[in-house]
C-alpha cells in the first residue's frame, strides 16, 4: 500500500489503516518526543495524544510537502505542550554566569560517542536550552520561528541555542575524556 492509498483509507476511518500508519510511524515520532521529554512515559503520552490529533487533523492534510514532516510537525507542537505542562521552561543561565564559561573543549574525531549517547546528554540540559537546541539543530525551525512557538524573543531562542552548544560540547569533552 503506497502512502498515499494509506493516507485516504485514514481519511475514510479506516482502523486497519490507522494501526498500519501507526505502526509505520511511530517509532519515529517517539524519538522526537523523547528529545523534548525527559521520562519515557510522558513522551509515550506525547505520542498517542499526537497521533489523536494527527487522525483529527487528517481530513485537512492537502499532501503538499512531506507527510512524515507534517506529522513530525504535530508531535513536536504536542510534546511542547506536554512539556510545557510537566517541566517548567526556565531559560536557564546558570550555567554561565561567567563569560569564560563558555571556553569549550573542541570536537576531535576520538571524541564521537554512540547516538545514545548523544541523546542521554541532550536530556540532561536545562528544558529551555534543550527545547531551543532540538528545535534548531534537529526539527529545523528558525530563531524568529522558535520565538514564537516558545514566547520568547529571538535574541533569547540565540542565546539558548550558543549556550546549549557550549555546554553539551564541554559535556562531550567530559564523556570522551571518561571514556579513555
Amino acid at each position: 500500500m503506497t502512502e498515499a492509498d494509506l493516507i485516504a483509507a485514514c481519511q475514510r476511518g479506516e482502523p486497519r489503516a490507522q494501526r498500519l500508519l501507526y505502526e509505520r510511524l511511530a517509532g519515529l515520532m517517539l524519538t522526537v518526543c523523547r528529545r523534548y521529554l525527559r521520562r519515557r512515559e510522558d513522551a509515550e503520552e506525547a505520542l498517542l495524544l499526537g497521533f489523536a490529533q494527527m487522525f483529527r487533523a487528517l481530513p485537512t492534510y492537502r499532501g503538499e510537502g512531506s507527510f512524515e514532516g507534517w506529522v513530525r510537525r504535530i508531535m513536536v507542537n504536542r510534546a511542547l505542550m506536554e512539556l510545557r505542562r510537566r517541566e517548567p521552561l526556565t531559560l536557564s543561565f546558570d550555567d554561565f554566569a561567567q563569560p569564560e564559561n563558555l571556553a569549550s573543549t573542541p570536537a576531535t574525531a576520538d571524541t564521537q560517542l554512540q547516538a545514545d549517547d548523544l541523546l542521554a546528554l541532550l536530556a540532561e540540559l536545562p528544558a529551555g536550552y534543550r527545547t531551543v537546541f532540538n528545535l534548531y539543530a534537529l526539527e529545523g525551525y528558525g530563531h524568529q520561528e522558535i520565538a514564537e512557538l516558545l514566547g520568547i524573543s529571538e535574541g533569547t531562542s540565540k542565546s539558548q541555542l550558543s549556550k546549549a552548544r557550549a555546554l553539551l560540547q564541554r559535556r562531550v569533552g567530559q564523556a570522551a575524556a571518561v571514556a579513555y
